[in-house]
This record gives structure tokens, sequence and C-alpha cells, in this order.
């Protein structure tokens, strides 16, 4: 029975029998006086019991206090907690839009600089058709890459986007191939039965960071779920071997309880996104998997705007050779490299003979042709390692690091010679051109600049012309 709120003591003139005594305990007595009553006795008893009650209310009242000083603290510590969640999102939030702020901001620069010079070319009066045609087509692969910055620029990473039929996934027209590293089953059977239920959405387990690698050398995957702590390993060190071997495959961490903490360690180590274990439902899953696949799609066509917008700026529209600005750049770079190791380098200009004929004669398309042609030819009969450009007009530049003026000479009229017996084609046309070449070199312990060995090959160039056209002259 439960204790009463007073004591009870019982005074009793009957039997002092272990029986009776014990009954009364039972029924919730503290205890037992028997009559006749000693006044000394019956004095410390009831102040015994009084300080019973007394040390007992005071106890009772402390476990009061303390469990409502408990509730205050769980209270205190889920706000904790939510905040710090919170904090920890914001945090990992702020990294993303800051790394792929940044990202759009140097991808716009450039842009801006290319835009707006193919505004004032288009400006220019008399303009060439076939120079307005290419310009037309700089200007439209500008604009594309101007939409895939904006589409960078306003993403948020914090909302799903919401389809027509209520779910938080991209519209998808093929399977998604997702692979799950986690070592746990209950986790991997909770991920695994949530995807099941979407078809388009195929998952494939690890259970550990070198099977990862190992599988990822076999077979391909749209997304990577990861487990935060594996037996061999972190999620950042993860990250940092996919990124060392150049995969890029989405990553989202999967994390335990308090493994929220380096959030924004993982953001910045690489991985597209974040889910807390105890987040984890259909919802989650499917608006994180929207967002990741939706951000992997505009960091590859980011990569290939970047790409593009660094081969227009060192590459030659026409031929796809280096242009004129790289050759400049690369001259300089050699003339350093040359003096800092003591080593040769020759330069040689190209020019092709009557090439004004072949335009006026036939038109600029078949002169375009006659370029695109030629810059093949040089980029297929050069070394590897050697520098071909397209300097302006029907003028090309060689640039051979590490070569001799004799070898320098025996290279340039292999070309020469290749030059001559090739057959340039448009529409029903054959032509056969030459070219004129002029080569100088720098000695090991000379100190010419990249200046000076320019003007030395365009005197020599400027000689083979002089005399005569289809031949190499040397400086």
């Amino acid at each position: 029975m439960p204790s009463p709120e007073r004591g009870i003591g019982f005074v009793t003139a009957i039997s002092k029998e272990d029986t009776h005594v014990f009954t009364g305990y039972e029924k919730g007595a503290v205890d037992y006086l028997f009559k006749p009553l000693d006044p000394f006795i019956l004095k410390s008893k009831v102040n015994v019991f009084l300080e019973l009650f007394q040390q007992r209310k005071k106890l009772q009242d402390s476990n009061a206090a303390l469990s409502r000083r408990v509730e205050k603290l769980e209270a205190l510590n889920q706000q904790i907690r939510d905040q710090q969640e919170s904090v920890i999102e914001e945090e990992r939030l702020k990294v993303l839009l800051q790394m792929t702020g940044a990202t759009a901001h140097e991808l716009n620069q450039p842009l801006m600089i290319l835009m707006s010079n193919a505004q004032l070319i288009e400006m220019e009066k008399g303009l060439p058709e076939h120079l307005s045609s290419r310009l037309q087509n700089v200007t439209d692969a500008a604009a594309r890459i101007s939409d895939i910055v904006k589409k960078i620029q306003t993403l948020r990473h914090d909302e799903p986007r919401q389809y027509a039929d209520g779910k938080t996934i991209v519209n998808l027209d093929q399977r998604v191939s997702i692979l799950s590293v986690e070592d746990e089953d209950e986790y991997f059977e909770k991920v695994r039965h949530i995807l099941h239920n979407h078809e388009q959405l195929k998952i494939s387990r690890t259970r550990n960071i070198t099977d990862t690698f190992e599988l990822l050398e076999k077979e391909s995957f749209d997304l990577i779920f990861l487990d935060y702590l594996l037996p061999d390993g972190t999620g950042l060190e993860f990250l940092e071997r996919i990124n060392n071997k150049g995969i890029e495959t989405p990553v989202v961490v999967i994390t335990g309880q308090g493994d929220e903490l380096i959030a924004s360690r993982i953001i910045q180590a690489g991985a597209y996104d974040y889910l807390p274990k105890a987040k984890v439902s259909d919802k989650s899953l499917l608006r994180i998997i929207s967002n990741t696949l939706e951000k992997a799609d505009l960091k590859r066509k980011m990569r290939v705007a970047q790409k593009k917008l660094a081969e227009m700026s060192i590459r030659d529209e026409l031929t796809g050779i280096f242009n004129r600005r790289y050759f400049e750049e690369s001259l300089e770079r050699e003339i350093s490299g040359s003096e800092r190791y003591g080593h040769g380098l020759a330069l040689c200009m190209i020019d092709l003979d009557f090439f004004k004929i072949i335009n006026d004669t036939h038109g600029h398309l078949c002169g375009d042709r006659v370029l695109q042609e030629f810059g093949r030819l040089l980029d297929t009969s050069i070394r590897k390692y050697d520098v071909g450009c397209r300097y302006g007009g029907e003028e090309f530049a060689v640039i051979l690091p590490d070569t001799t003026l004799d070898r320098a000479i025996t290279l340039c009229e292999r070309i020469r010679e290749r030059v001559k017996a090739y057959d340039f084609t448009y529409e029903d046309l054959t032509l056969h051109i030459t070219a004129s070449m002029g080569v100088a070199a720098r000695p090991t312990n000379d100190d010419i600049s990249g200046t000076e060995l320019l003007n030395m090959a365009d005197k020599a160039l400027y000689q083979a012309k002089r005399e005569g056209r289809d031949r190499v002259v040397a400086i």
C-alpha cells in the first residue's frame, strides 16, 4: 500500500506478540507504544517521528526540485541542439553558396569581357560575312554560358524543388544509380526500403572505403551516399581519396549523432551535402537526391563552360591551333626556361605563299578551308612539346624548345615538303600551295629576348619570300 502522508504509531494494551506487531507494520504503522505509557519514551518517540517526517518532506521537495531542474536542463539541451543544428545548417549553406558564388564570379569576369568585345565588333561597319557568322557563334556560346552562370548564382541549396506530382525529386528520364557506403545493416536497410518505392532509383552497397574504390574502378554511379564513420576510415579521408583520383561522382555524407559538428568541413572537402541519420526519411532522401543531382548537373555544365572559355582564350577559332596570345605567353615562358636550364630554343615563322590569290580567285570560304587544313597539317607535323600557333592571317609560328638551329631547319624542311605535297580541297577544287619559312635560334649562352628572337625569325621569313618563296631560310 502507498506510504501515508503522516506517521502513524500504535498505542495499545493488546498482546505484544510478534504477529500482532508485524500486522501493524504491514498496515502502515511506523512504531508501537505499549501501555502503560512512559511520558519520556512517548515524548522521544514523537520527536523522532516529527524529525523523520520533516526529513522525508525535505527529501520529497528536493526530488521535486531536482525533477524540475532536469526537465529544464533537458529543454535547454534540446534548444541548444536545435540551435546548433541550425547554425551548422547555416554554415553548410554559407560554404556551399560561397564556393558556388566564387566560381560563378570567376567565370563571369572573362565572360563579360568576351561579350563586350563581341558587341564592339558587331558595331563595326563593313564586317565580312564570314566573320559576322563566326562572331554570331561566339555571341551565342557566350549567351549560353551566361545562362549557366545565372542559374548557379540563383541556385538555392536549402529549398527542395516541388514538382507537379508533389514529390521533391527531379523529373528523371533514366535510372539513377546510387552507391551506399554503409557498414551498419540497420541504416542501409532503412535507406534501401525508402528508395525501393521509386523504380528509377537503383541502390548498391559497399561496407568500407577499400571495397568502394575497387567497385568504382569497375562501375560508375550517379550518386554516392557515404557514412561518415567506416571501419577503415572517415568520410573526410574518403573525400580526399576520391578527389585525388579525379572521380567526379557527387557524394552526400550520411552522419551519425554528433557528427553534424563537422558538416562544414565535409562540404569544404568536396561533399555536395550531408544528412544526419536521425533525419533520414522518404522526404529528406528524395529532397537531397533531387538537389544533389541538380547541383551536379550545373557543375558539369559549369566545367564545360569554363573549358570552352579557356579554349576560346588560347585557341584560334578557325584552325583550332593556338592563337597569337598563347604564342606570346609561351615564347616568354620558353625564353625563361632556356635561360634557367641552359637549353637551346628555336623559332619558326611560316607564311603561305600567294594566299591572297586563293581568296581573290576562289573566295574567302575557300581560303578559310585552306587555313583549316594547314592548321591540322601543321599540328600533326610538329613534336608533342612544340607549340604551333596561328600568328595572324596566313602567317603561322612554331616554338621549338630545346632545339638547335640545325635541328630546327631539318624539322621545318620536313613541314615545307609535306605542305607542298598535300592536296588542299574545297568542294570540287584541289589546290596545291607552298610555304615560306624563317628560322632563328637562341644559343644556350646568349641573352636574346623573345622579341629579338621573333624579329630574327621574321627577317629570315621575308628573306625566304624575297629569294623566291617555298624555302626555309635560317639566321
